[in-house]
């Protein structure tokens, strides 16, 4: 298939398409104007949403009886994250979208565990990022990286190089996997409804070693960068206050994504995908106005012990 870099082209693949990552441009642009939408159903069961309903989540369910696809005019979601290099039964939809912590121990022998995976989902388009685990993604731990002499003994700097071009290869894109970085790529449905999806793997820094790590308190300029009108954001750190409860009954998300989600540019937002802190896995949906009536819908997509993705269904 061919992709085309920084422009609208459309490429056919199976049933939708996707572009080439596109930088997000550090101007602010006018919010885009969404169709009115009607309420949300956050669902338990296999039902398919009422035709008038605008969306559909499906956090608990059976995975020997997959809710059923709305239909022609939807797109289903289909999320996962911090899968650590286990593999398990994911349910078929649209678009894959995994958020981060792809491997166990950051090593390049980890990524290829779940890219291999991956690769075998049936999914037309499978969006994935890195996160604070996937150390031999980030960068810094390369030769020349500000982080090279502080990677851990099982990672070369080698490893780094061969799998940051692994992950853009011409085989990921033929398999329709789109890896993004601080970036944005527009997913276009059957319908002709194109999805602005953007995806940052930075968290605040947890571990002494760990990859796209920043200082608390210093992602602000980080969650700038979120291109305005967004439909689709894709971030391993949840935001604070939301899906974020750690083991410790405390909030581990960031403030700086949280107020970022809250100015008027990104008020469109329709999901927004994280993961990170694997216990506060769970979907919340808050942000309802007169110009997104459905609010935005937050899936931690992290795995608990059983792994079980979310499914959402948007109608386009």
């Amino acid at each position: 298939m061919d992709f085309t870099t920084r422009t609208n082209m459309q490429a056919d693949l199976c049933r939708s398409a996707i572009n080439e990552p596109i930088d997000a441009p550090p101007e602010r642009l006018p919010p885009a104007s969404l169709a009115p939408s009607m309420s949300l159903d956050v669902l338990q069961g296999r039902d398919a949403p009422e035709t008038a309903s605008r969306a559909a989540v499906y956090d608990s369910y059976s995975a020997l009886d997959i809710p059923r696809h709305p239909g022609p005019g939807w797109t289903r979601f289909v999320c996962i994250s911090d899968n650590h290099s286990r593999i398990f039964t994911v349910p078929p939809g649209d678009v894959l979208l995994h958020a981060g912590d792809l491997c166990r121990r950051g090593t390049l022998k980890d990524l290829q565990v779940t890219l291999d995976w991956l690769r075998r989902l049936p999914h037309p388009v499978k969006v994935f990022m890195a996160g604070n685990h996937d150390v031999c993604l980030d960068k810094e731990y390369e030769r020349d990286g500000a982080l090279y002499y502080r990677r851990p003994s099982n990672l070369q700097a080698e490893d780094v190089t061969a799998a940051r071009a692994l992950v853009r290869s011409d085989s990921m894109r033929e398999a329709g996997m789109h890896y993004l970085e601080h970036e944005s790529a527009i997913y276009t449905a059957k319908s002709g409804r194109s999805y602005t999806i953007y995806a940052s793997p930075a968290a605040p820094r947890f571990h002494s070693v760990g990859s796209f790590q920043y200082t608390p308190g210093c992602g602000k300029e980080i969650y700038a960068r979120i291109p305005p009108a967004v439909d689709v954001l894709m971030t391993h750190c949840p935001a604070f206050g939301l899906c974020d409860v750690s083991k410790r009954g405390e909030p581990a998300g960031c403030p700086e994504l949280a107020a970022r989600l809250e100015d008027e540019d990104l008020r469109s937002c329709r999901l927004h995908v994280c993961g990170h802190i694997h216990e506060a896995h769970g979907v919340v949906v808050v942000g309802r106005s007169e110009r997104n009536p459905d609010g935005r819908i937050t899936v931690n997509a992290a795995l608990p012990k059983a792994p079980l993705p979310v499914i959402v269904d948007l109608k386009d």
